[in-house]
């Protein structure tokens, strides 16, 4: 079991970590041990966290998580919380020295608990970035990538590849995301949410950031939908929408190179609505503003003025966090319970930022009637 230590304050979280005889097995959301947690964010909501579940994250301890972090095994990290209902700063860790089993499980504990979590001062290569990343999960490989990406490691993905994009289809870069970005929404996302089965995780990696601009944000889903009315959440438990890359794209007059791609590949997939964390059993708002096409059954009217509403929701403040990068920092968030905005206000600014992430292999999404996440066209599980 775990507990926390709380200073005088309640502002620092010292984990501490009991390992556990059992290893994952299962994929469901009925797997594992169940243990009751409170979310965290004075909702009140009871959700079921199950231990021992390898679905997405993997690790070879079992261990428990009630609001914080428990006893036993002394892991020598501190969690500190830095916002009411997402994200967390541990310290007290290198990730490049091949942490031990028992602070895997509890930096594992505190993403599934925070959402996103945040290290400072690592000095981890691209090696060490996949060996850290395969000790919760399957890195994804990706079939393409771009010129920045480093050559003999294709876990990892270095964005700033993205600024080739718009180059390959004729348009200047701040062109491609303006036409991207229409909408102030627009943004938030999730990583490859339109594929069948969207990555469990993603762990990103600073390596150069400029003075100032070019934070992220992330905002807590299942929290989001917690902060609903019930009447609103037995709505939309039943309800399943379209996720397809290239939503609300605004093409150039004439002819325009990325529609045309985007129509020679297609991808896209109906999820529910409101998804059932594997591992937590939280019910999550599975809305971004990216993927969301159209709630299936509705109207178009109908479905925007809906979607609009969630996904406002989504990321009220209360719901979000704001990360500072520097150098050698790096975030790892649940992808399966977050979406995130990429900065904005750092292209004018002419310094380099660049990073690098690795996503882990996710499962098919579920909804609370127990249906699986079902393929359209263009994506298959496991299949990148």
């Amino acid at each position: 079991m775990t507990r926390d230590r709380a200073t005088a304050d309640g502002a620092e979280h010292v984990a501490r970590v009991e390992a556990g005889g059992g290893t994952g097995a299962g994929a469901g959301a009925g797997a594992g041990t169940r243990t009751g947690i409170d979310d965290g964010g004075g909702t009140g909501v009871e959700t079921g966290m199950q231990t021992g579940v390898d679905n997405g994250f993997k690790t070879g301890v079992e261990t428990g998580i009630d609001d914080g972090f428990g006893t036993g095994v002394e892991t020598g990290i501190q969690v500190k919380p830095v916002a009411g209902h997402i994200g967390a700063e541990i310290t007290g860790v290198d990730l490049a020295a091949e942490p031990a089993d028992a602070v895997v499980a509890a930096i594992r504990a505190a993403v599934l608990r925070w959402k996103v979590v945040f290290f400072r001062g690592q000095r981890l290569d691209h090696a060490g970035h996949v060996a850290f990343a395969r000790r919760f999960g399957e890195p994804v490989v990706l079939r393409k990538r771009g010129s920045a990406s480093p050559a003999g490691v294709p876990e990892v993905e270095t964005t700033a590849d993205r600024l080739e994009l718009g180059g390959k289809f004729g348009m200047e870069h701040d062109e491609w995301l303006r036409r991207r970005r229409h909408s102030l929404l627009r943004g938030w996302h999730c990583d490859h949410g339109a594929r069948v089965d969207p990555p469990a995780a993603t762990i990103l990696r600073a390596e150069t950031v400029p003075p100032y601009g070019g934070d992220t944000t992330w905002a807590n889903l299942a929290a989001a939908y917690a902060g609903l009315s019930g009447p609103v959440r037995e709505f939309v438990d039943g309800l399943w929408a379209e996720h397809r890359l290239g939503v609300g794209y605004q093409p150039r007059p004439g002819d325009d190179a990325y529609v045309r791609h985007l129509l020679d590949h297609q991808v896209a997939t109906l999820h529910p609505l409101v998804r059932v964390h594997p591992e937590t059993g939280e019910r999550v708002l599975y809305v971004n503003g990216y993927y969301v096409e159209q709630i299936a059954g509705l109207s178009r009217a109908e479905s925007r003025a809906i979607l609009d509403m969630l996904l406002e929701q989504a990321v009220r403040p209360e719901y979000t966090v704001r990360f500072r990068w520097e150098p050698g920092s790096v975030a790892f968030w649940d992808n399966r319970a977050t979406i995130h905005l990429a900065p904005s206000d750092n292209a004018h600014l002419d310094h380099p930022r660049i990073m690098h992430r690795v996503m882990l292999a996710g499962d098919v999404p579920v909804g609370v009637d127990g249906r699986p996440s079902e393929s359209i066209t263009g994506t298959a599980v496991g299949r990148w």
